[in-house]
């Protein structure tokens, strides 16, 4: 029996179903539609992405609450700021251009805060956390001359308001240091670094700028930039790391 025009073949669908006419279509609105499906998609697969590669070190920097700025650097501001109803200090850190460098300085960054955010120690500033990026990262206004480039990354750490040791130092240039300090100053230092060695690390670069003085005059260790894992075979190292002064004499030859 022959099947009349319109009638439903296979599957429910009749033939003049099956027929469109091109000026019919709105095309504007099938872009549309697509470009938010594949938003949607891509923003999925960023989370996941996101979610898979976070390290137990990345902090939410929406509950980071960023005060006054406490020093300024080439690559980067230390702001001072509040987490977790604690006083924390906030290293931001911009490499500027997306290149090799940038690259290399991220590469460096990731190294430095896989080291720190393991170590517990008085005499070794507390690691709080760090982000790779600076998306929920909030800065005071007055202290914001232009948006944050979306590559910044940094580092929270405990706040330790009295200052660098240097700058202690240099307070004290024109008297002499009581013995006492003297010994509790090297006392602290060398129960840092003992502890750091115990660990494995080896900083690299112990300089006064690096070295931290909290209200009660202790001592602890910051900056752990240019710091690394022991090597098993100490060829393996590389020994031109640091600032030139502070290096041991047996280095720099």
């Amino acid at each position: 029996m022959e099947k009349r025009s319109g009638e439903e073949e296979e599957g429910g669908v009749g033939k003049k179903d099956r027929i469109f006419r091109a000026d019919k279509i709105d095309l504007k609105s099938l872009d549309k539609q697509l470009e938010e499906h594949l938003s949607r998609v891509w923003s999925r697969n960023l989370e996941i992405t996101h979610k898979a590669k976070e390290e137990e070190w990345e902090i939410n920097l929406a509950k980071l609450e960023t005060e006054n700025v406490i020093a300024r650097g080439t690559f980067g501001t230390v702001y001072k700021g509040i987490y977790d109803g604690e006083a924390v200090a906030v290293k931001v850190l911009d490499w500027e251009d997306d290149g090799q460098e940038s690259k290399t300085n991220r590469a460096l960054f990731r190294q430095e805060v896989t080291v720190w955010h393991k170590l517990d120690h008085p005499n070794v500033t507390k690691f709080v956390g760090a982000s790779m990026g600076t998306t929920n990262l909030k800065i005071p206004t007055a202290d914001l001359e232009n948006s944050l480039p979306q590559r910044a990354c940094c580092v929270v750490v405990e706040y330790v308001s009295g200052g660098t040791l240097k700058h202690y130092l240099i307070r004290n240039r024109r008297k002499k240091l009581a013995f006492k300090v003297v010994i509790k100053l090297a006392l602290d230092l060398s129960r840092g670094l003992s502890y750091l060695h115990s660990e494995k690390i080896v900083h690299r670069d112990v300089k006064t700028e690096n070295v931290l003085l909290d209200v009660q005059s202790n001592l602890k260790i910051a900056d752990f930039g240019v710091a690394r894992v022991e090597a098993l075979n100490p060829k393996d190292m590389t020994g031109e790391t640091g600032t030139l002064g502070y290096m041991a004499p047996e280095v720099t030859v």
